[in-house]
């Protein structure tokens, strides 16, 4: 993985990037304003909600829509500077990209799908199919290779479209949500393959997702966007530990908080008080899992710890557990058994004490930036 640095606009230097980019586009009212680096082998994930301009960042690599301003520079080459007047058409970039559906031509076989980017490259129809035979024998599936798209499974067809994107050899790899057509095991199967294929491809890779999980699984890198800009980037490890708006903290799966520290206390935006296990003091952070959580019908006592009465706004499975959403002085996501659950009698509307010890919460600082202020 590379180097943590989990704060706005933050990354590897741009100096040694395969993809050295600025991408300005405005659409309307909306802007686009991401500055984006991917180094040679290196996996990046861009992540963040609808209409946040994932896909207006990936259309723009692709040069499928023009920059407005900034640059994009792939391998040493301008491909798109508004400002040098410079623009490079999708066909001449060395890009191989695989779409959420992955768009494979109906009408032509499995082969033919792949060995179609290599003859437009120049390749003679022969060379150009057998180059495509050694892709779908890599991404095994060389017995499916005069099978059309309709008569491929979803699984199959993905990997038709990641060969067919890799056989043009591209600097870089854009992945538009690989796996969202998938079945939860045909998923599964094919993120572990897509791992496989990803560690082997020599240049570099951009992968726009929503999965957090897609993300985790195969990124080295994550850059995360709202509203055309960054908010948050670094290694999957910092990023999960100590998300930085509420957008990350959901998509991570904490409880997120803002607050001003003074040694073991912390007073939130809205002036409620929590302890912390950590000393800090000025602007920070507080987070903590919904497994942290726990629920009492009555107040609790014994060590340090936070409490607060809360009702119950909703209730929701997750995984082998239930996830409740609590309103109160602090809203809160808990997680508890089906088990404790029935003995609690829980439903919508009641009202519990909520506990949080002081050792099971992170602190650390709040960065200064304005991107930062989505966290409550």
């Amino acid at each position: 993985m590379t180097a943590a640095t989990s704060r706005p606009g933050a990354g590897p230097p741009a100096g040694d990037a395969l993809l050295d980019s600025h991408l300005v586009v405005d659409r309307g009212t909306f802007r686009l304003d991401l500055p984006l680096t991917v180094h040679t082998g290196e996996v990046v994930a861009l992540l963040g909600p609808n209409g946040a301009g994932k896909t207006t960042a990936l259309r723009a690599l692709a040069g499928l829509i023009p920059l407005t301003g900034g640059h994009l520079r792939l391998a040493g080459r301008h491909l798109d500077h508004p400002g040098r007047r410079i623009w490079t058409p999708t066909e001449q970039r060395q890009i191989g990209v695989v779409f959420q559906d992955y768009l494979l031509f109906p009408h032509l076989t499995a082969l033919d799908n792949i060995a179609f980017g290599p003859r437009r490259q120049g390749l003679d129809r022969q060379r150009a199919r057998q180059r495509a035979a050694a892709w779908l024998a890599r991404v095994g599936l060389a017995e499916q290779a005069r099978r059309k798209p309709r008569q491929l499974s979803g699984g199959q067809a993905q990997r038709v479209a990641l060969a067919r994107a890799l056989a043009v050899e591209p600097a870089l790899l854009l992945l538009d949500e690989p796996l969202a057509a998938l079945d939860a095991r045909t998923r599964l199967d094919t993120r572990a393959q897509l791992q496989h294929h990803l560690a082997g491809h020599a240049g570099a890779t951009l992968l726009v997702t929503h999965d957090p999980i897609d993300a985790v699984v195969l990124a080295d890198r994550l850059v995360i966007i709202e509203h055309g800009q960054v908010v948050q980037e670094g290694d999957v490890a910092t990023v999960t530990a100590q998300p930085r708006t509420d957008y990350v903290a959901r998509l991570v799966g904490l409880n997120l908080y803002r607050g001003h520290a003074d040694g073991h206390r912390v007073l939130l935006t809205d002036g409620f008080p929590l302890l912390t296990d950590a000393r800090q003091d000025g602007d920070v952070f507080v987070a903590f899992a919904p497994s942290a959580v726990a629920l009492h019908p009555r107040r609790p006592e014994g060590s340090p710890r936070n409490t607060w009465p809360a009702t119950v706004a909703g209730v929701q499975r997750h995984g082998d557990n239930l996830r409740v959403q609590l309103d109160g002085p602090v809203t809160v996501a808990a997680d508890i058994t089906p088990a404790a659950a029935a003995q609690l009698r829980l439903a919508p509307g009641q009202t519990f004490w909520v506990a949080v010890k002081a050792a099971e919460t992170r602190v650390y600082p709040a960065a200064a930036a304005p991107t930062d202020a989505g966290a409550t």
